[in-house]
């Protein structure tokens, strides 16, 4: 936008086409500037700041930083940010909110799209409760850089496959979609090459797994769907859930199942429970990661 402004006033030869007393794009109010640069999203806000100084200062505007911010941004930081400075502008508390910040004791993280100001967690699979992780014949803790917590639960083999999970946290007003993170067969990496050992992948096929999900306010959701196409991370989407009142925080209880038990199955890498905005689904589905 600022080129297209800048080109107003240069001709072809590269020289300024009207006289040095007319108006540039410096001499806009500052104010003026900051109205209308609010309607952008908030990347395209800090690059225009580069322009000049009534750019720059606009891009620092309270009032235009606390429209893209949560409307209980302040419950958020206080649940959050572990320490945050006096006097601290918007725009800066937009940018820690917007840096991953991890919770109970490290099991959580959480933060704000860059470009949304949409509100995203990401459970470890050390946070779930998953039903024999304590036996090392059935599931084992892995560590990887495939999962933002570098860690990993993966399954051997098991009759009774069972996780269940819980949070409860002050989500902004909206609609969210939570997901498993899920991977058939376990990958690493071999001469700099990623490999999937698909060995222990057996039983996913003979039932769908079940998906489901309840809220504090009574929301229920289910799904199931089969897993297959082992080496590749996919979100298995277990249902959606709707938020009204941001200042109270709202209890979330999921789980997935696959408990017949007239087989066995295995070779399943569990990373995490995901809980982006709705909207992100779309995002997704087109890069592929989405099932169910």
């Amino acid at each position: 936008m600022g080129a297209y402004f800048s080109a107003l006033f240069i001709n072809q030869g590269g020289l300024s086409s009207v006289s040095s007393s007319s108006p540039s794009l410096g001499d806009l109010p500052e104010s003026c500037v900051a109205s209308i640069i609010g309607y952008l999203d908030p990347p395209e806000i800090c690059k225009l700041g580069k322009l000049n100084r009534a750019f720059r200062g606009a891009s620092w505007a309270d009032f235009v930083w606390e429209s893209k911010l949560p409307s209980n941004y302040q419950v958020l930081v206080d649940k959050i940010l572990t320490f945050v400075p006096e006097n601290l502008g918007k725009r800066e508390i937009y940018s820690l909110l917007c840096t991953t910040n991890t919770l109970d004791g490290g099991t959580k993280k959480i933060w704000l799209d860059k470009s949304s100001g949409g509100l995203c967690m990401s459970i470890s699979s050390k946070g779930l409760h998953i039903t024999g992780i304590d036996d090392r014949r059935y599931w084992n803790h892995i560590p990887t850089d495939e999962s933002r917590f570098h860690s990993i639960a993966y399954l051997q083999q098991t009759w009774w496959f069972e996780v269940d999970g819980e949070v409860e946290f002050p989500f902004p007003a909206g609609s969210y979609s939570v997901f498993f993170r899920l991977q058939l067969g376990r990958s690493s990496k071999r001469f700099g090459r990623r490999i999937c050992n698909s060995e222990h992948i057996h039983g996913w096929d003979k039932k769908p797994v079940r998906f489901q999900l309840w809220t504090s306010d009574g929301q229920h959701a289910r799904s199931q769907c089969t897993l297959n196409e082992p080496g590749k991370w996919f979100h298995y989407h277990i249902g959606d859930f709707n938020v009204e009142n941001s200042n109270s925080s709202t209890k979330i209880k999921l789980s997935m199942t696959q408990i017949d038990c007239t087989h066995t199955k295995g070779g399943l890498c569990l990373d995490s429970v995901v809980i982006y905005p709705s909207k992100y689904r779309e995002k997704l589905q087109q890069k592929g990661f989405l099932r169910c």
